[in-house]
């Protein structure tokens, strides 16, 4: 097939949302470039239809975002336009503050800062000279984050400017006042919208500590959404930095944090947090929220009490044997899960977690399942209470059953394996799974043992 038949085939992919089939006729030497019906490239087509994926196959096979078009935009601006951050993400491209001119540069920034302060449905009742109001809906943009569709007349908008302004300042490295990104963050008051997730973002690129500092100062404002931009940017952090400087910094800032927090939600989200750094005072601050009365704050404390499965001293092996009868099943459960290696604590380990075993919530069944399974308690009560569990409802459940009968060569493994039924996709690298294979094989060939 010739060049044309290539773009056009392209053409028909973009417009039926294949990204797949887009990928591979560009692979296959399709112009990127090519133009619809319309006269337009087909990569404007893809951000009129919201299309993320498309766009971004176009893009990285070559499309121009900067093509001017007939009418004086280009296809980053009409990115811009419409609304979207993760299309305006895939259409942005590399580099874009060395290959933008300063005046385009400018440009992109007062078309996102335009729509960002005016607000979506302002700004068609301008452009439309329509005073009505404007339908709204919340839509998925991207995969994680939502942001409001906007229409009136005919017209469509996404309003997520505020990210997209956000994102394009810090792709011309435009450094933002923190408190003024902050503000952006949290005015959707949601910590899904795509404003708070840019503004996320963009912050943990900027590393200097005078960026981390202005960021964790918002931990003291009364406003509990300042704190948990604070707590979501604390984690991202986490993932990317690697400094031994901030590791510290930021291990000291959550046990001061820890210690102060007053709001019950916050709290559990600060000890979270905490639990994943190595902190001499983890344990003291386990103690204290031990006995606390919401039980999201009680269901972090276990991990504060025990390192590498195994109670830190005897008064966390105290509070953890009281966390064993918590009235909130989570609580038990992660009492349990965090001390498995504890010898002492055994008994106490394995009767609570029976007891799960018997919770109407499945995810607490297959949770406690999975923990007597991998237990060192080798007692007949424990084989029973797994083979119990091969008639629930659930596959999960009866999995974790099957391999905790398998991991102790019961005779009834066999039967838990037929019970368990057929495993769909997903199973393929699944320990579990792999470990009931591994018992029929040596059953099987007791020779190769």
């Amino acid at each position: 097939m010739g060049e044309g038949g290539l773009d056009v085939r392209l053409r028909s992919a973009v417009r039926a949302g294949d990204a797949e089939a887009v990928r591979d006729l560009l692979d296959r030497g399709a112009d990127p470039d090519t133009v619809d019906a319309d006269g337009l490239p087909v990569l404007c087509g893809a951000v009129a239809a919201y299309d993320e994926p498309v766009a971004e196959a176009l893009v990285k096979g070559g499309a121009d975002p900067d093509r001017a078009l007939p009418d004086g935009t280009t296809p980053l601006w009409r990115a811009i336009d419409g609304g979207s951050p993760a299309v305006f993400s895939a259409v942005l491209g590399n580099e874009p503050r060395l290959r933008l001119s300063g005046a385009a540069r400018e440009g992109l920034l007062a078309l996102a800062r335009g729509w960002y302060e005016m607000g979506a449905a302002d700004e068609l009742r301008r452009r439309t000279g329509s005073p009505g109001p404007a339908a709204t809906s919340r839509v998925q943009d991207g995969e994680y984050d939502w942001a409001d569709q906007v229409s009136l007349d005919g017209l469509v908008v996404r309003a997520g400017h505020g990210a997209i302004l956000t994102s394009l300042e810090w792709a011309f490295r435009i450094l933002t006042p923190v408190d003024e990104l902050i503000a952006r963050a949290i005015e959707p008051r949601d910590e899904e919208h795509v404003n708070w997730s840019a503004v996320c973002w963009v912050l943990t690129q900027r590393r200097s500590f005078e960026t981390w500092s202005a960021v964790v100062a918002h931990r003291h404002d009364p406003d509990p959404m300042h704190r948990r931009f604070v707590m979501d940017y604390l984690r991202m952090r986490g993932i990317f930095e690697t400094s031994p400087y901030y590791e510290k910094k930021q291990s000291e800032l959550l046990a001061n944090w820890a210690a102060e927090e007053t709001e019950d939600e916050m709290l559990a989200k600060v000890l979270n947090a905490f639990i994943g750094y190595d902190h001499p005072g983890q344990e003291a601050i386990g103690l204290r929220y031990a006995d606390h009365p919401d039980p999201r704050v009680r269901r972090e404390v276990p991990y504060a009490l025990t390192t590498n499965y195994v109670c830190r001293t005897p008064a966390a092996k105290a509070a953890l044997l009281t966390l064993m009868r918590d009235p909130d099943a989570e609580v038990r459960l992660r009492a349990c899960t965090t001390s498995m290696w504890d010898d002492d604590l055994l008994p106490e380990i394995t009767s609570a977690l029976l007891l799960l075993t018997e919770d109407p919530d499945t995810d607490l069944r297959g949770s406690a399942a999975a923990a007597l399974a991998d237990s060192r308690d080798r007692r007949p009560a424990t084989a029973d209470a797994l083979a119990a569990l091969l008639g629930d409802d659930n596959q999960l459940v009866r999995l974790a059953a099957a391999h905790g009968l398998a991991l102790r060569d019961d005779p009834r493994t066999a039967e838990a394996i037929e019970r368990v039924g057929p495993l769909g996709e997903g199973f393929e690298y699944d320990h579990r799974a792999d470990e009931l294979w591994r018992w029929k094989r040596r059953k099987e060939n007791p020779i190769d043992e």
